[in-house]
This record gives structure tokens, sequence and C-alpha cells, in this order.
């Protein structure tokens, strides 16, 4: 079962979901979508919390408040760290978590540890935790067919967005040839008035009447 709550600090609100067990934690490390974040108390046990930003979404676009949310949610569900003050949450996008061979179930690490973030939390706030929990929604989900499915729709998207781009390149190329044919037919050789006179003047006094 997935546990998942609503971040109503933000207008629309953003879903915030965590595993029951480290069993859920592994399939959710290994299912998670690109605009995934995911929070955890640093050096100690605690729950897998995500946000699920929308798509194209980065941490960047997290608001404070809901960093907030996240990390006393995780702090929450810690049976050390809820009970300590003063403590450290951890936040990296899902793309950086990394299993490692002989890894424990549930445990993680990162592909970059410069791509981790640091939330200081002072203590455990419990009007942010109970209005949270007021929100929780305990699931059966097929984590990886919504992976499947995420995955079909984003190469349906890149094929679209691939077919805009030839249309695009096809137009501007369109625009070219249309470019280059109108110089050409300026320089038309065949189309140009001359002003070359074809036979020479007989004196000097026809030539200066031209010109008068």
């Amino acid at each position: 079962m997935v546990l998942y709550f609503q971040s109503k600090v933000v207008d629309p609100p953003v879903t915030i979901y965590m595993g029951r067990d480290k069993f859920e934690n592994e399939d959710l490390i290994k299912y998670g979508f690109p605009e995934d974040i995911w929070f955890h108390v640093d050096k100690l046990s605690s729950a897998h919390v995500y946000v699920r930003l929308k798509p194209g979404q980065t941490w960047d676009d997290i608001p404070e408040k809901v960093v907030e949310d996240c990390a006393q949610l995780v702090k929450a569900n810690s049976i050390e760290g809820n009970k300590r003050n003063n403590l450290t949450v951890i936040y990296t996008p899902w793309a950086n978590l990394k299993k490692t061979q002989g890894m424990e179930t549930g445990q993680v690490t990162f592909h970059n540890h410069k791509m981790v973030r640091r939330v200081h939390v002072e203590k455990r706030i419990n009007e942010i935790v109970n209005r949270l929990n007021k929100t929780k929604d305990e699931r059966e989900v097929d984590l990886m067919q919504e992976k499947i499915q995420r995955e079909k729709l984003d190469r349906q998207a890149n094929k679209k967005e691939e077919l805009k781009e030839k249309e695009r390149i096809a137009q501007l190329a369109a625009e070219k040839r249309k470019a280059e044919k109108e110089y050409n037919e300026m320089f038309d050789e065949s189309k140009m008035e001359s002003n070359y006179r074809e036979h020479e003047v007989e004196d000097i006094n026809a030539a200066e009447e031209d010109f008068m």
C-alpha cells in the first residue's frame, strides 16, 4: 500500500506520497517519475517521502512551505527522528537515487552527492503533521504499470514534439527556397531591361541632346 497526502499550502495542492515499509520503498525507488523529489531524515532510518511535481518542473520549483511539509512528514515517520529536535532532512531528485550491488532492501545512495539539499528541522510541528494526516489516502497501486503508462505518454509527447520540429524545419526550408527563387528572378538577364545604346552616337551634339 502507498500512502498519499495532499499539501494544501499551495493552490493547486501538491501530492506527497510514501511507502509503508522497506519493500514498498524499494518499489518506489525503482518506479519513480522524473519529476519526483525524494525526502529522508539524514543519517537515520525514516520513511521515504516523495513530492510529485508537475511534468517539466524541477526541485527549484518546490515552494518553501511544501518543503517544510515534506520535512515534517519525514520526521514524523522516523522512529528515532521523531524523538529528536534539531535534525536534518535531505532531499534530491528521484533520478539521483542510486542502488548498488549488495545494498539492503529499501537502502539507497546517490549518483551525485552534490545534488542533495538539506533542510534543518528544529522540532516536530503537530499542526503540519495533523493537517497532512487528515488528507491521507491509502491505496493499492501497481507502480510498475503506472511507470509503463507514464513512459508511453512520454514517448507520445516526444513524437509530437519531433513532428512539430520536422514541420518547422520543412517550413523554414520552403521559405528559404522561395526567397532564393525570388532573388534569382530579380537578376534574370532575360527579364532585365538594358540602357545600352545599340548604335554609336555619330556626333557629340546628338549625344548631349540625350542628356538635356
